[in-house]
């Protein structure tokens, strides 16, 4: 039976040597998230070249950047349950082998339909790096000082990773092809699948290790089809192809919450949304990958189609972005028990909306210098975003589940993003002038914009209305 909210379970003993094993363990796990968040990135700077070498229109380009977001949503909450039952480094050193076969199989795809099924599979993986990783500094560090020393650190990964995969993809793109960068990915997250786990000790809850079955089938076919509706709908919502795996997504994530809410070993102890912090974990996710991660995923490749700058210039935009993110995040591990995490999630969706407003009419003016101070600000509230929801991820949740708790809010985060990619696309491709029939507009590209601010002025909103947080879980040791 999981551990009420609030509750300080047993957990495994303290490794022996804190400040050695942690550095290792720290170092591991950061490595793999820039692995994964590059592997995340690398397609979008260099989208039309991609989608022209596979033979993908319009509706399968949203496929090829969404695929890998619906392997991650569908698999985090699982992946986190099994690691926390059954060992956290062996889940991890898992989903690092099945990234990098993965990740191989979209080096060598022949067309997009073959691609699209490799980004699901790396999205799994990825799910079981990012959900696990948490777990295993969580073990390795045992203070609220250093797990948020270490969890800014860990957040910073995911900005230096968003800036570096486009960056890279796009020189390699230039100097030869598109799948030059995933050969070299696959080929660094097999040598660190081969070696990781030597720097790592295992963790897994005090109690008997247990799959929910259940849980595990209706939430991973629940969100595979509620993201298959959204990405569908770019062409339109009043569609069979997209009524229908909606409606079946929402009743099989109903069928979801009534299993875990009667099960003896829920994937998901649902007592935990009777907590202030894990729903502010939880909602500012959520808000995070809609308002912060989806437009900035579509940015570059709106900027490459509607200015004319080349795959690298709009790697370079991508990269001062995420770049900003990096530096704020990992700035957050001196600063981030001083700032109440409500408080940093609203500061961090206000500069995103800033920043957002301050980009307008870089279409029409056909300038992408116009964009840098708006990507610099609005890449400085990911950064906090992404520091607040880490500390949140390992904070909110009994001590034996911090990989649920993880995997929970990565789920609430990248289920956002699939929303706010797929939004993006369907609002930029839509208000296009008379007498064009496909492609971006300038005016659609302005709508993203206002329409990301609007988004992240409601999530700052969310933050705040529940800035009342109860006292943390006490931590083990």
């Amino acid at each position: 039976m999981s551990t009420p909210a609030g509750v300080t379970a047993p957990s495994v003993a303290p490794v022996p040597d804190a400040t050695r094993s942690g550095s290792r363990a720290l170092f591991a796990v950061c490595a793999a998230t820039l692995l994964v968040l590059m592997n995340f990135s690398a397609p979008v700077a260099v989208l039309p070249q991609t989608a022209r070498s596979l033979g993908a229109g319009l509706t399968a380009q949203t496929w090829l950047i969404n695929a890998i977001t619906l392997g991650l949503a569908a698999a985090l909450l699982v992946a986190g349950s099994l690691g926390d039952d059954f060992g956290r480094r062996r889940i991890f050193r898992a989903g690092l082998a099945l990234l990098a076969v993965s990740i191989l199989g979209a080096a060598v795809a022949p067309n997009a339909g073959t691609f699209v099924a490799a980004r699901v599979l790396q999205g799994v993986a990825s799910a079981a790096i990012l959900a696990n990783g948490l777990g295993l500094l969580a073990h390795a560090f045992h203070t609220n000082h250093g797990r948020s020393h270490a969890t800014a650190r860990w957040a910073s990964m995911l900005g230096a990773g968003i800036a570096l995969g486009p960056l890279a993809s796009a020189a390699l793109t230039a100097l030869g092809s598109w799948r030059w960068s995933h050969l070299i990915l696959a080929a660094l997250t097999a040598v660190l699948a081969a070696v990781g786990g030597r720097l790592l000790a295992e963790s897994r809850a005090a109690r008997a290790a247990r799959i929910d079955v259940p849980g595990v089938l209706t939430l991973g076919a629940g969100l595979s089809l509620l993201l298959v509706a959204i990405t569908a709908g770019r062409t339109g919502w009043v569609r069979p192809a997209v009524l229908i795996p909606l409606a079946l997504g929402a009743l099989l994530l109903a069928a979801f919450v009534a299993i875990e809410a009667r099960g003896r070993a829920p994937m998901l102890d649902l007592a935990l949304f009777r907590r202030s912090d894990f729903r502010i974990a939880t909602i500012g996710a959520f808000f995070t990958g809609l308002a912060a991660f989806g437009p900035s995923t579509v940015l570059p490749t709106l900027v490459q189609r509607l200015i004319g700058v080349s795959a690298l210039g709009a790697a370079g935009l991508a990269f001062l972005w995420a770049g900003a993110a990096f530096v704020v995040s990992n700035q957050m591990r001196h600063h981030g028990t001083r700032l109440a995490p409500a408080r940093q999630l609203a500061l961090g969706f206000a500069l995103t909306a800033v920043g957002y407003l301050t980009m307008l009419g870089y279409p029409d003016a056909h300038s992408w210098a116009r964009t840098i101070p708006g990507l610099l600000i609005s890449g400085a509230g990911a950064g906090l975003l992404n520091a607040a929801l880490a500390r949140l991820a390992v904070a909110s949740v009994p001590p034996d589940r911090v990989a649920m708790g993880s995997g929970a809010n990565n789920t609430a985060r990248y289920v956002g993003s699939a929303l706010g990619v797929a939004a993006s696309i369907t609002v930029a491709s839509s208000l296009l002038p008379a007498g064009q029939t496909a492609g971006f507009s300038a005016h659609g590209a302005d709508a993203v914009l206002v329409l990301g601010a609007g988004v992240a002025a409601l999530g700052g909103a969310a933050a705040l209305i529940r800035r009342r947080v109860t006292a943390p879980v006490p931590v083990a040791g």
